[in-house]
C-alpha cells in the first residue's frame, strides 16, 4: 500500500479510516433508507426514524471495526453494569441541564408554563423512546468511531472543535435557524457537542453522552413543552411567552437557542473539564 495511506507504524492513516467511515455510512444509509422507504406508510412505526440512523451509524462502525479487528466495545459500547449506570447518570445531567435553564428563564420573566391537556404518561414514554433513538444515532455518529479516530489523528483539542462545528452545521437545516436565533442556537449546539464531546473524553464509554443527550432532549421538549432544535410538539407543560427577546427564551427554537443556556452549558464544561473521570483516555483531554 502506498505510503500516503500508512503512517510509521504501517498502519492505515486515521484520515482514511474517518472518509472509509464516511463513505461505509452514505452507502448504508442509501440501502437501509431505500430499504425503508419501500415499506407502506401504514406499516411503518411511529419515530422509527432516529432508529434507522442508528442502524446506519452503528453498521457502518461494526464494518470499520472488523477491519481493524476490534470490538464494538471499543468505541463506548461495552454494555454492562458501569455502563447502565452512566446512562442513567448522563439522563439525570441532562434534565438537570435543562432543568436549570428552564429555571433560569422563569426567574427572568420570559414565560410560565400551563398543563397540557390530553398529555399522560403515554406520551412522556413515546417521548422517551424517541428521543432515546435520537440521542444513540446521534452520539454513534458524532461521538462514536470517525470522533475517536480523528482524536488519534490530530488530537484531542482539534477533534472536538472540528466535530462541534459538524455538530453545530448538522442543525442547519432545522426549523427557526434564522436570524439571531441561528447565532444563538449555533453557539448553543457546538457547546452541547464540546460537553457530550468530554462526557465521552471523560469515560472512554458512550453511555454518559447518550445519557445526558436523552435527558437534554427529553427534558426540553416531551416534559418541558419546548421546541427541541425547532421541532416542535406537545408537551406535558405548556410554555407561555411573553413577549421577551429570543435571546432570552430561545423562541420556538427551544431553549437551546437562549443565552441562559450559553451560560448553563459552559458552567457545565468547566466542571466536566475538572473532573478527572474514569478511563485512560481522559489524562489526553
Amino acid at each position: 500500500m502506498p505510503p500516503v495511506f500508512l503512517d510509521d507504524q504501517h498502519r492505515v492513516r486515521n484520515g482514511w479510516k474517518v472518509a472509509g467511515y464516511v463513505a461505509c455510512t452514505l452507502a448504508l444509509g442509501f440501502i437501509l433508507s431505500n430499504a425503508y422507504g419501500m415499506v407502506p406508510r401504514a406499516l411503518r412505526p411511529a419515530g422509527a426514524g432516529p432508529w434507522i440512523e442508528f442502524a446506519i451509524f452503528l453498521g457502518a462502525a461494526w464494518a470499520c471495526l472488523r477491519l481493524e479487528r476490534a470490538p464494538l466495545a471499543s468505541i463506548g459500547y461495552r454494555l454492562d453494569g458501569r455502563w447502565g449506570r452512566e446512562l442513567a447518570l448522563g439522563t439525570l445531567g441532562g434534565f438537570a441541564l435543562m432543568g436549570v435553564t428552564a429555571l433560569g428563564v422563569l426567574a427572568l420573566g420570559g414565560f410560565h408554563w400551563t398543563r397540557t391537556p390530553n398529555v399522560g404518561v403515554g406520551a412522556l414514554a413515546k417521548g422517551l423512546l424517541l428521543y432515546l433513538g435520537v440521542a444513540f444515532a446521534e452520539e454513534t455518529g458524532f461521538r462514536g468511531y470517525a470522533f475517536q479516530r480523528l482524536i488519534q489523528g490530530v488530537g484531542v483539542p482539534a477533534a472536538q472543535v472540528l466535530f462541534a462545528l459538524f455538530f453545530a452545521l448538522a442543525h442547519w437545516g432545522n426549523p427557526g435557524m434564522s436570524g439571531a436565533t441561528r447565532i444563538w442556537a449555533t453557539v448553543n449546539i457546538a457547546l452541547a457537542a464540546l460537553l457530550l464531546g468530554l462526557a465521552y473524553l471523560r469515560t472512554g464509554s458512550l453511555a454518559l453522552p447518550i445519557g445526558i443527550h436523552l435527558g437534554w432532549n427529553w427534558t426540553q421538549g416531551t416534559l418541558f413543552g419546548f421546541g427541541v432544535s425547532g421541532n416542535a410538539e406537545a408537551g406535558w407543560w405548556t410554555p407561555v411567552f411573553h413577549g421577551r427577546p429570543e435571546w432570552l427564551t430561545g423562541g420556538a427554537f427551544g431553549l437551546e437557542a437562549s443565552l441562559p443556556c450559553v451560560v448553563v452549558c459552559g458552567a457545565a464544561i468547566l466542571l466536566l473539564a475538572r473532573w478527572r473521570g474514569s478511563a485512560p483516555l481522559a489524562a489526553r483531554a
